[in-house]
């Protein structure tokens, strides 16, 4: 979008467009045909001027009212005067270009209408009941662990713990990851979570355990178990915007595989090397 720069308020604008010709429009009676402008008799709309708006970036969607819709109209009178000509110049190209571009933008609307429609109350209860509700509670783990590149550190710091060290002090001086300042602590985490077999390992010990070496594609881990607990379901609040998110892509995704199913498609791909949409006749490079 060209910088946009405060040349008239609103109400200028109207007034502007009333002495060319328009009557003032009162706002109850305004719509998306309101025509606010015209370049060389082709009309520009406050439907044109809202969705030029809409999909500003935010920083430009925090300007002033009156600012943005100058910047607005100034915007679409170039692109529709610069369309002017260039309409003018279409190549066979170009339209191909356009034809495309309206297949995506129809797509897409359809995809974010299907998107939209599967997020309700009713939805989010349902799926909230499928994952949670007869969910058997699963285990928590709060674990700390002490990681070095060789299995005889790992054996000698697992020594000098079972011999009386303080595990939280060695693994501050000796331990080789970002855990260390805190005494190795990662805190609480479910098994899913962790790399095999230091999951295993976890899994396999009672609180105040301490184990080791447990080797994984990181290094040799020393690990004690401070405590585990059973986890508690999300409230639905909680767990609503992931379940939204999974609800849309799972309708995307259906909408997508039926519309295909159902679609009649033929391809005639026989005999053409995958390397012609690399040839400069059809890319328009020559």
């Amino acid at each position: 979008m060209p910088k946009i720069t405060k040349i008239l308020g609103v109400g200028a604008v109207l007034a502007c467009l009333a002495g060319a010709g328009f009557a003032e429009t009162e706002a109850k009676d305004l719509g998306p045909d309101t025509v606010v402008a015209t370049v060389n008799g082709t009309d520009i709309t406050l439907g044109m001027m809202v969705a030029v708006r809409n999909a500003l970036p935010a920083e430009y969607k925090q300007l002033p009212d009156e600012l943005l819709f100058d910047g607005v109209l100034d915007q679409l009178i170039q692109q529709t005067a610069l369309a002017e000509i260039g309409e003018g110049m279409m190549t066979h190209r170009d339209e191909i270009t356009l034809e495309v571009d309206r297949r995506a933008y129809l797509a897409g609307m359809l995809l974010d209408y299907t998107a939209r429609r599967a997020v309700t109350p009713e939805t989010l209860q349902e799926a909230y009941d499928a994952k949670y509700a007869a969910a058997e509670p699963t285990r928590e783990f709060h674990a700390a662990h002490i990681i070095v590149p060789t299995k005889e550190e790992a054996e000698a710091i697992l020594a000098d713990i079972q011999g009386g060290a303080d595990f939280a002090e060695v693994a501050k001086e000796k331990s080789q990851d970002g855990a260390a300042a805190n005494g190795g602590d990662l805190g609480w985490f479910g098994l899913e979570q962790m790399v095999q077999p230091f999951a295993e390992a976890v899994a396999s010990m009672k609180d105040g355990d301490v184990k080791g070496p447990v080797q994984t594609e990181y290094g040799w881990h020393v690990v004690k178990l401070l405590e585990s607990r059973l986890g508690t379901a999300p409230t639905l609040e909680e767990a609503s915007e992931d379940l939204a998110g999974d609800l849309r892509q799972k309708a995307v995704e259906d909408r997508v595989n039926d519309t295909i199913a159902k679609a009649t498609v033929e391809k005639h791909i026989e005999g053409i090397d995958p390397a012609v949409l690399k040839d400069p006749k059809l890319t328009g490079e020559e």
